[in-house]
């Protein structure tokens, strides 16, 4: 009688297992931080933000490593370099771009990296030119419209760039009675490419053409 009385015992607590996992609809995979994602109702893309250079000098030698003064950053020594020599690096920042729910745009901007090293200023301009290029293109506008406070005028334009976000700029009368009977403008932009992955580019204003 033991026997089927512990195997009775057994079969009962798997059920009581299952309906419980049953209830529950976490998954092993499931985080607290995927809720938050999704009860915040937006959708965050990470973006190439902007490049710099920055001169520098050769600090320590840590195998076939070098450090970047005054930063400390470490890089690779491609050019066998020495201490105390100077040298010129690329700087990348990123952006985590979220749109909430309500259609606006927050940018969250990541520090500099330093992802690159040159022996002179030339050959890291050349690269510049290749990852942040001015261009002139033709947007759709979205409209212009004036508010006012505390009894002074402020008129704006509304554009969509050419990533499909929407911009909106400050502009003086003159502008706005130019810009309102229009359904495009031409504008100058940077387009700002990711260097690992070229083809990931997002444009900036950057005036009216």
């Amino acid at each position: 009688m033991l026997k089927p009385l512990g195997f009775l015992m057994l079969a009962l607590f798997a059920v009581a297992l299952l309906s419980s996992c049953a209830n529950d609809q976490r998954t092993v995979f499931h985080t607290d931080s995927d809720t938050a994602t999704a009860d915040a109702g937006g959708d965050t893309n990470r973006i190439p933000w902007d490049y710099k250079i920055v001169k520098g000098t050769v600090g320590d030698l840590i195998g076939s490593d070098m450090t970047i003064l005054p930063d400390n950053a470490l890089l690779p020594n491609d050019g066998n370099y020495a201490t105390g020599d100077s040298v010129w690096t690329m700087q990348f920042m990123s952006a985590d771009m979220t749109t909430g729910a309500s259609g606006h745009d927050e940018v969250q901007l990541s520090a500099w990296t330093t992802i690159k090293s040159y022996p002179d200023e030339a050959k890291a301009k050349a690269d510049l030119a290749n990852l942040k290029i001015s261009l002139q293109t033709t947007v759709p506008l979205v409209g212009v419209y004036k508010t006012e406070y505390q009894g002074k005028t402020r008129n704006f334009a509304v554009l969509t760039l050419p990533s499909g976000n929407q911009l909106k700029q400050p502009i003086d009368e003159d502008r706005y009675k130019s810009l309102k009977s229009l359904k495009k403008v031409p504008i100058k932009v940077e387009e700002i490419h990711d260097y690992v992955d070229y083809d990931l580019a997002y444009a900036k204003f950057r005036g009216w053409a």
